[in-house]
């Protein structure tokens, strides 16, 4: 590194790490006392994962780390090296084909981002070099070069800018690419580089940029710029985020800039945040690898098993070596515990067909074809943004089953964020209406009658307030001179409450024209243009709550407007200026409405000289310049005075308050967890039915803890109060719900008796609790010397109780920290975030499914979510009608490949049994390979994309079916026991019934005997027929797909089984089932054995249908006995809902 001359001018501020030095140009300054070379990346944009040559090693190292891939490749070791049963094929073909399928989809995804790679790579750009336009390709673009990017074009690595072709050096950025944000962002050059608008003069540019090393938030940059000339002081300047234009981001309405590159390739924003986020985990997949486990138990049992028998059996000498079969010396010489473990892994090897390999290649199917269905849903389509729903992941469809709590935003979610100025006040009157002139618009009301009317030029100074204190921008401001009055201007700004507020100021005659050459142009009342000189913005952010500008007039009085919450505002105004505009804020966030207070104060010249010095050095930093910044505004913005305050109507989303009763119906639990004030956020929740009328509610804020002198003590006793309220309540509905539940309740989980209690509960009082975020900070931050330190505890206990709650004056990290508190409950309930803006992200990124709208706050949201959907109502259909079907199907899929396997396996272990544990395998070595590969493989993928066991339409009109799954209901120990041992009685059937069949060993006219091939042939053919006819027993929707894998796998089955045994193949060594099957199927008595066995194995599945069938008409005709009146609703004033039930519709087509 080198120290330059500039360094006097940040004094104090020594050599840092993290920080990188870039040349403009890659001319280094004379000025530097040492010049160290440094090494920056390439271009390059590499986001494949392989090479050509590392494929085939890596990808078999991140295969072969799944347990189940592992494991079989030991299997296939062990046959290979050890005298096994089975041929290694067996097991070696379908772990083969798992790890090839794989391979190959992986591998032609990584050829498509190569593919992507070399598009980007290889486009050509232009550089500055020697004054002159070079042209390269984008991948030869270092660390320093000066681009050139024309209007339409993309920026090819992270840029500074240095100059534009509009005289003020600004120019126009959509980064629809890397954030969703549509809207045109203004950038603008440093004021020292604006003129140098051509190569020629850009080349003699000699400056260095100091800057952060390369970090992966979009909105953050930290950096500042040294500009050499003959004079022996450089002049530094400040780079933030303004003056950085990112790869990806587009050029709009501007012919052309020059800009230095800084970030390149791989060290480019857009790449770093291309690098993956976390990777979140279903449930269903752990049950899975429980499943697993104890599948591998089993496994393991029936080898120690069959291997302590064998022993048994041979301890008689004749068993031990018949005459028939001698031992041979060296046999006879080795160890018996070697003996007995080789006999073990044998075993092994012969059962291992027990854990079912291709599931897992079975399920990465299904979640990666069944994500589309929410994609292609027409219902998810929102034609004012022109798009419809998309799955960012497709690891947790059927966790959309299995929600237990929502959290959600409320501007821009519950409401339209869009924004309509409905009123304001100054000094205390309420202005409402549209006029151009504000005398006798005033009005007073209630308790503000003794209020004269508001002065003249506090009315204008007010309103100017408005038009200067905000960031929007005017899409032709180069053009405007002035407002007319038949257009309106095209304002654009990142925020829609500061449009509002632009475009409010206009109907009270205060225009603002937009900003040129750092000047702001307002249209008085009068029709006079005046004009402000921008000196600093003080921007905005969710810690502070405000933003301010500074600005000259042109009279040289130096003024700052500030704009914010209430709860920012207030403690920094005059205090006798605060009752008269808090009565019109508190009233208007009642009526639902987002107030925002505007104040101001004169600067005198002194104090904006320490000001502007003050501000422009901590822009010079390079370590915490945001802590600084935020220091001197926090001195900046005091002893203001308050001029009134702002209404902005932000409307409800259309269906929302229909979605939260739905979710409700559907026991989930609603959080709003919102930055806004209290009284608006309880008047959303009113609206959107979260609180209904009869909910009595619960406050702990700052209001009611403000009542008592130490805050800790009186929130100890407000949650002690609570929680006595509210478990004085509970037990009633726990005891009568029990009693109205019965025995069904002992077989669901905690999380299921929670919701259904719940649910119960609320049959009697309605609690509502709300929380804003300094009492949420007292809970979370107890102090440990405090008897109370059990806040959260009880907190929680409180919350558990209440039908919904709200947290209003939410920070975003505290977002998170609710999430987070509620998913470590005991039972782990599954929580989904939902929200549209940037502050959602984090509490997005913390539940277990985080869900985007792609609002009109960026699409940060949508960019960081599992699911980005266009608006809040389309929660209620993902829920409840794709989460239900994605969970029913993959839980389906999960017990029925576990079943198949152990109907497949338990005869072999029976098999053992009769042939004195010699290892002799029952079926062929085709059929042991082919069995999952190829024969019950399509029909179970098909079901578990397209089964709906339940209509669509009935699913989303009668919410609480989904609480028939709720709590992994499927997964849990009842059904697997269930499925196995229906697995275990067709097993035993499927041999039993063939070896009773055996019984007479002459089964053809001619007395021709069968032999052990053809016995397992037999139950295999019975064991095939068994698990697909079983699965189309299961099935209620069918399709043409459903017909054509099902009797498509049957058919093949017996075409393979013809060809296998018809042909003599020259590559075995033995052809021991030639013409068996053939031969088999002669004989009338196996055409009975088969049908008979296949009929007694699906018997009980066969009659629990008829016996479903019966109590679903005996529900119907009950139902069509009950008046409508009678019918039960979940919540009081849930709307009425279709009352099918689950066993109702279970068996609709």
């Amino acid at each position: 590194m080198f120290r330059r001359s500039f360094n006097s001018f940040c004094a104090g501020e020594d050599k840092r790490v993290g920080t990188r030095t870039v040349f403009v140009g890659n001319h280094p300054d004379s000025a530097a006392e040492v010049y160290i070379a440094q090494r920056f990346c390439d271009n390059r944009i590499v986001s494949s994962k392989y090479t050509l040559w590392n494929f085939l090693p890596k990808n078999l190292f991140e295969q072969f780390r799944r347990i189940a891939n592992f494991y079989f490749l030991i299997i296939f070791l062990v046959q290979v090296t050890v005298d096994t049963p089975t041929s290694p094929v067996t097991s070696g073909l379908p772990l083969f084909f798992v790890i090839a399928v794989t391979a190959i989809k992986q591998g032609y995804e990584d050829w498509l981002r190569h593919r992507a790679d070399n598009e980007v790579n290889k486009k050509t750009v232009y550089i500055i070099e020697n004054a002159k336009r070079v042209r390269k390709e984008s991948e030869k673009i270092k660390v320093g070069d000066v681009v050139e990017v024309q209007a339409d074009e993309t920026f090819p690595c992270d840029l500074i800018l240095l100059s534009s072709c509009t005289s003020d050096g600004t120019c126009y950025v959509t980064t629809a690419s890397l954030d969703g944000e549509s809207n045109c962002k203004t950038h603008y050059a440093v004021r020292d580089t604006i003129g140098l608008w051509t190569a020629e003069s850009i080349d003699t540019l000699r400056a260095a940029i100091e800057c952060e090393q390369p970090q992966p938030d979009l909105y953050k940059f930290v950096g500042r710029i040294s500009i050499y000339s003959n004079s022996i002081e450089a002049v530094a300047r400040s780079l933030g985020p303004e003056n950085l234009l990112l790869k990806g981001a587009t050029l709009k309405n501007t012919e052309k800039i020059y800009g230095v590159a800084v970030y390149t390739g791989m060290e480019t924003k857009m790449a770093l945040n291309y690098q993956g986020k976390s990777q979140k985990r279903s449930a269903v997949e752990k049950s899975i690898n429980v499943f697993l486990i104890v599948y591998l138990f089993i496994l393991l049992t029936k080898a120690a098993v069959c291997t302590t028998l064998k022993y048994v059996w041979q301890s008689t000498p004749y068993n031990d070596e018949p005459w028939y079969n001698q031992k041979t010396q060296k046999e006879r010489d080795t160890l018996k515990v070697l003996k007995m473990f080789t006999d073990f892994l044998s075993f092994m090897v012969l059962f291992n067909f027990i854990i079912p390999v291709s599931m897992y290649v079975t399920v990465e199917m299904q979640k990666f074809l069944g994500s589309f269905f929410i994609s292609w849903d027409k219902d998810f389509y929102d034609e004012e943004i022109n798009e419809g729903a998309l799955v960012n992941t497709s690891d947790l469809n059927e966790e959309l089953g299995q929600v237990d709590y929502v959290f959600t935003d409320k501007t821009g979610t519950l409401t339209e964020n869009s924004m309509e100025f409905i009123e304001c006040c100054i000094d205390g009157h309420k202005y409402k209406g549209v006029t151009q002139d504000t005398d006798g618009l005033s009005q007073t009301d209630g308790p503000l009658t003794y209020f004269d009317k508001a002065d003249k030029n506090r009315e204008e100074l007010f309103l100017r307030a408005l038009c200067l204190c905000h960031t929007v921008e005017t899409k032709a401001n180069d053009a405007v001179d002035g407002a007319t009055e038949s257009a309106e201007l095209p304002y654009m700004s990142s925020s829609p409450d500061e449009i509002a507020l632009v475009k409010g100021a206009t109907k009270y005659g205060f225009t603002f024209l937009g900003t040129q050459n750092g000047h702001m142009k307002v249209q008085n009342q009068r029709k006079e243009i005046e004009e402000y000189e921008l000196l600093h913005t003080l921007n905005f952010d969710s810690v502070r709550r405000r933003m301010s500008v500074i600005v000259k007039t042109q009279a040289g009085d130096i003024l700052l407007f500030c704009k914010g919450a209430d709860s920012a505002i207030f403690p920094r105004v005059q205090n006798h200026e605060i009752e008269s505009t808090k009565v019109h804020v508190e009233r208007n966030a009642l009526d639902g409405y987002r107030t925002l207070c505007v104040a101001f104060k004169e600067i005198a010249p002194d104090d904006y000289e320490r000001i502007d010095r003050q501000l422009t050095e901590a822009k010079m930093a390079l370590q915490d310049r945001e802590e600084k910044m935020e220091k001197i505004y926090d001195e900046i913005e005091t002893n203001m005075n308050l001029i009134g305050a702002t209404a902005v109507e932000d409307k409800l989303q259309d269906q929302a308050a229909e979605t939260i009763e739905a979710l409700h119906a559907a026991g989930l639990k609603v959080w709003v967890l919102t930055g806004d004030k209290m009284e608006t956020a309880k008047s959303t929740c009113y609206a959107c039915r979260l609180f209904q009328t009869s909910t009595e509610l619960l406050e702990l804020t700052t209001k009611t803890i403000e009542e008592s002198e130490r805050k800790e003590d009186r929130l100890h006793e407000l949650l002690i109060e609570y929680r006595k309220k509210l478990v004085h309540e509970f037990p009633k509905s726990s005891r009568s719900l029990k009693k109205e539940r019965g025995g069904r309740e002992r077989n669901i989980n905690a999380r299921r008796k929670h919701r259904l209690a719940a649910l119960a509960w609320t049959d009697h009082q309605e609690y509502g609790l709300i929380i804003d975020g300094s009492t949420l900070s007292l809970i979370l931050n107890a102090s440990q010397d405090s008897s109370s330190n059990n806040y959260k505890s009880i907190f929680l206990q409180i919350s558990m109780k209440c039908t919904a709650v709200l947290c209003c004056r939410m920070a975003p990290l505290q977002k998170a920290q609710i999430v987070r508190m509620v998913k470590n409950l005991k039972g782990s309930p599954i929580t989904l975030s939902i929200g549209d803006g940037a502050n959602d992200v984090s509490m997005i990124l913390e539940s277990h499914v985080g869900i985007g709208i792609k609002g009109k706050e960026g699409r940060q949201a949508a960019r960081n979510s599992d699911y980005s959907v266009p608006k809040f109502k389309h929660l209620k259909k993902l829920l409840l009608a794709h989460g239900h079907l994605y969970y029913v199907r993959i839980a389906h899929l999960v017990q029925y490949f576990f079943y198949k396997n152990l109907c497949f396996i338990l005869p072999q272990f029976l098999y053992q049994f009769f042939c004195g544990f010699s290892q002799q395998p029952l079926y062929d070595a085709a059929y042991l390979t082919m069995y999952n590969i190829c024969f019950t493989s399509l029909p179970i993928l098909a079901y578990s994309l397209l089964e709906q066991h339940i209509n669509i339409d009935t699913l989303t009109s009668d919410p609480r079916l989904y609480m028939k799954i709720s709590g992994n209901a499927m997964l849990q120990l009842g059904p697997f026991l269930y499925w196995t041992l229906l697995a275990a009685f067709e097993g035993t059937v499927f041999f039993f019934g063939t070896y009773f069949l055996f019984q007479t060993s002459s089964l053809e006219e001619n007395a021709k005997v069968y032999g052990n091939w053809t016995f397992g042939t037999i139950v295999f053919t019975v064991l095939v027929f068994t698990v697909t006819l079983k699965l189309a027993l299961d099935t209620h929707f069918w399709t043409w797909i459903n017909h054509f894998v099902i009797w498509g796998s049957l058919a093949f089955y017996v075409f393979f089984s013809f060809f296998w045994g018809g042909i003599i193949w020259p590559f075995l060594k033995q052809q021991r089932m030639y013409f068996v099957f053939a031969q088999m199927l002669s004989s009338v008595s196996t055409w009975l054995a088969i049908v008979l066995l296949i009929f007694i194995s699906l018997f009980p599945e066969i009659l629990l249908i008829v016996l479903k069938n019966v109590r679903r008409r005996s529900a119907r005709r009950n139902l069509s006995c009950k008046k409508a009146s009678d019918s039960l609703s979940t919540r009081p004033s849930v709307r009425p809902l279709l009352l099918r039930t689950f066993s109702d519709e279970s068996n609709i087509l």
